[in-house]
């Protein structure tokens, strides 16, 4: 799918506020309703737009604590691969994981209730014997999140 600068202007639009109407979105880009709705649909079909969620505040969930580690396998054979990725996919505190480069292989944000459930969550990434090396780094104050300044200087 080609993208011209109306998809981008809907695209940064929803991006903003994904709650936005086709009316919404047709008086801002300068289309008529009928159209910003077709363009929404062939992006969602082309998998521009990967989906329509709430953003919540990690205290929404009673899970406040924020924590970045960083991950480095034994090996990057199949199985020991796909023993990690297994657990990243159903583990609940993984919200977000990264392959890298550098000195970590990959690099997961999680949120967890307070410090012992951390150290669980690190005794269990351990468990998959997959991993020769973690690094945690705990975060104390999010700063900017999704492109959006949280706190004000």
């Amino acid at each position: 799918m080609e993208v011209d600068d109306y998809d981008l202007k809907i695209l940064g639009l929803l991006q903003d506020n994904g709650r936005l109407t086709n009316q919404e979105l047709s008086e801002l880009v300068g289309l008529s309703p009928s159209q910003c709705s077709r363009r929404r649909i062939n992006l969602e079909n082309s998998q521009l737009i990967l989906g329509y969620h709430a953003r919540l505040a990690p205290r929404a969930l009673q899970q406040e604590v924020i924590a970045m580690i960083e991950i480095k396998l034994l090996n990057h054979g199949q199985n020991n691969t796909a023993t990690f990725l297994a657990f990243i996919d159903q583990d609940k505190a993984v919200v977000e994981a990264f392959k890298t480069t550098g000195e970590a292989d990959y690099l997961l944000k999680c949120t967890v209730s307070n410090l012992d459930t951390l150290n669980d969550l690190v005794n269990r990434i351990f468990t998959t014997q997959a991993i020769s090396h973690i690094k945690t780094t705990v975060v104390l104050e999010r700063l900017k999140e999704h492109g959006t300044t949280i706190t004000k200087f």
